[in-house]
């Protein structure tokens, strides 16, 4: 089979665009060039990737199953590409790590730093992502490293103690307030929550917390990041959950208070798993005995 890496990235961005011509055009390719990549590529598979409507194309059934090997092979050739440079220039290798938003603002960050003085030779690549997508991005070897917490794991992988946290309630002083110094899931179920997205360890945490009441979360107000959510929390359109660490590195205004809570559903616990494939073995370890050891 033929596939080039401009055929990849047609087919995934045709998948993202619901349009030839628009994934033509991302590309810089003409239409009529892209759709006969599209056809010959379809030739060889024996099977249709996207059905042709009148405005536009959508996935099939099989095409769904057949991206996420398109996808993995472009992860790849990107993989490839990084890691050449890099030993192209001396050093010993790339390690990826993957962690959530509230890990990296709290003990990533400070951890890199001297994993980098420890081991300059390595080149090192941070992404930010939620602990589900970290932990997809794990399974699917795109990263090396990842942390997630620990009760949204489901890989099949070894898991190894990394850091704990835990929640505080963040509220607009001028719409909320909390006589007491700690407040119950009792206290806060008839508020409403501003909370991070889908995956996130803060949403797993409140529903949960909801669950324990024999109640579902409705989760009206569903923030990209902690960033979004003080936004909305600002306005009094609801309180927000979030560790103090992330709260204070936002340099909060005395118009935003904090309060603890009570119980345990609101404590975390970060773990890191990390997969052999593509790292050079021994740079892996070294990273890997680093954090470890942080």
């Amino acid at each position: 089979m033929k596939l080039d890496s401009t055929t990849v990235q047609l087919v995934l961005a045709i998948a993202e665009e619901g349009s030839i011509s628009r994934a033509a055009d991302k590309l810089n390719l003409a239409v009529a060039a892209a759709s006969r990549r599209v056809t010959d590529l379809e030739a060889q598979l024996g099977t249709r990737l996207f059905k042709r409507q009148p405005h536009g194309v959508r996935v099939t059934e099989a095409g769904e199953r057949l991206l996420a090997h398109v996808r993995q092979i472009d992860n790849l050739i990107g993989r490839l590409a990084g890691d050449a440079q890099v030993l192209g220039q001396g050093r010993d290798g790339r390690i990826i790590i993957g962690a959530p938003k509230a890990a990296i603002i709290q003990f990533l960050a400070a951890d890199i730093a001297r994993l980098r003085d420890a081991y300059p030779q390595i080149a090192l690549k941070i992404l930010e992502e939620n602990s589900k997508i970290v932990q997809q991005l794990l399974r699917d070897k795109v990263i090396d490293v990842g942390i997630y917490e620990k009760t949204s794991g489901f890989l099949d992988l070894p898991k190894f103690d990394y850091r704990q946290d835990r929640l505080v309630l963040v509220y607009s002083r001028r719409h909320f307030g909390f006589d007491a110094a700690t407040v119950g899931i009792d206290d806060i179920l008839d508020l409403p929550i501003v909370s991070l997205g889908k995956g996130s360890a803060v949403l797993a945490a409140v529903q949960r917390a909801y669950r324990s009441r024999g109640r579902s979360f409705p989760n009206d107000f569903s923030a990209s990041g902690f960033d979004t959510m003080l936004a909305l929390v600002r306005h009094g359109l609801g309180v927000g959950l979030m560790p103090p660490e992330v709260l204070r590195s936002f340099h909060p205004e005395d118009a935003l208070g904090s309060v603890e809570l009570d119980g345990d559903w609101h404590r975390r616990a970060y773990v890191l798993s990390f997969v052999d494939g593509h790292a050079q073995e021994q740079v892996l370890r070294n990273v890997v005995g680093q954090l470890r050891g942080a």
